[in-house]
């Protein structure tokens, strides 16, 4: 296993962070980690990083026990925290110099990092000149200097525009074939997007932990599409297999069918047949949606 975590319990002053929070992690998966802001995602992980120290319980990292062998942990992980802390009036090649220096890594390594986050075509500017996408990349790029095992990653793509979400993803499905990840985020596309499976924690206790794959066979789906001009209910409830259609905000729709078939192209034709543009089409989870909302509601 690539991380084991057994009975951990964190409790700050009267507050209880993580209660009794046990599970395993296998080598080379994609593992999202979610829950509500407060749930107990960041403390799990600073225990896992060595950060914190649990009250109760058991962890390891790459069969390193946290409490026992710090520097074994510490070097099996990247860690890329929530708010990524970076020297903004470095260059980049030099704020991973900085780091490469603290994990005595080859200088050669640096070039390696930055031809695989991506980083080449900034390499030569100061952080503080980067977009958030590219300063997101130098985190990324810190984290894998040493080349661990095991890559922990704290809400990776927050504040990422949408050409930086799409990027950030497809950085880490490509790392995660060699690597294992335990990605924390509160949204759901994000797992859906890059993960092969689900772990939710609600109030500091473990609530939930399925294979995406289990989620996405079920026979039933939401789509999301907006028009350039309102329709009636009743009119979309008229498509085959809608079980209930609900208007968002102004022109935009989500609509549930009963079917594990993909509906966009119906949603689409219908469009078509009655004089609509499709502004926006998208296929949601439904189940991880209504999984999480009713664990943590």
């Amino acid at each position: 296993m690539s991380i084991t975590v057994k009975n951990i319990t964190k409790t700050f002053g009267t507050q209880k962070a993580l209660n009794n929070v046990s599970f395993t992690i296998n080598r080379g998966e994609i593992v999202g980690f979610l829950g509500p802001n407060g749930a107990g995602k960041s403390t799990m992980m600073r225990i896992l990083t060595t950060y914190y120290k649990a009250d109760n319980g058991e962890a390891s990292v790459n069969g390193f026990d946290v409490l026992a062998a710090e520097k074994g942990v510490q070097k099996s992980i990247g860690y890329l925290p929530e708010h990524n802390p970076l020297y903004l009036e470095m260059y980049v090649k030099e704020y991973l110099s900085f780091n490469g220096d603290v994990y005595k890594v080859d200088a050669s390594k640096i070039n390696d990092v930055i031809e695989l986050t991506g980083l080449s075509p900034e390499a030569h500017k100061k952080i503080g000149q980067l977009s958030k996408g590219y300063r997101q990349r130098v985190g990324l790029a810190a984290a894998l200097l040493h080349d661990p095992e095991v890559l922990i990653l704290d809400e990776p793509t927050t504040g990422l525009d949408p050409n930086q979400l799409i990027e950030i993803r497809k950085l880490i499905r490509e790392i995660g074939k060699e690597k294992t990840i335990l990605l924390s985020t509160h949204i759901m596309k994000e797992v859906e997007a890059v993960c092969d499976r689900v772990i939710i924690i609600n109030k500091g206790e473990l609530v939930a932990d399925k294979k995406l794959e289990e989620l996405r066979v079920a026979e039933e789906q939401i789509i999301e599409v907006e028009f350039d001009y309102r329709v009636e209910e009743q009119l979309l409830l008229q498509m085959p297999n809608v079980s209930n259609v609900k208007n968002i905000v102004g022109f935009v729709y989500e609509i549930t069918f009963n079917t594990s078939k993909d509906m966009r192209p119906a949603v689409f034709d219908f469009a078509h047949d009655n004089q609509l543009k499709t502004l926006q089409l998208s296929r949601k989870n439904k189940n991880l949606e209504s999984l999480f909302t009713e664990l943590t509601s």
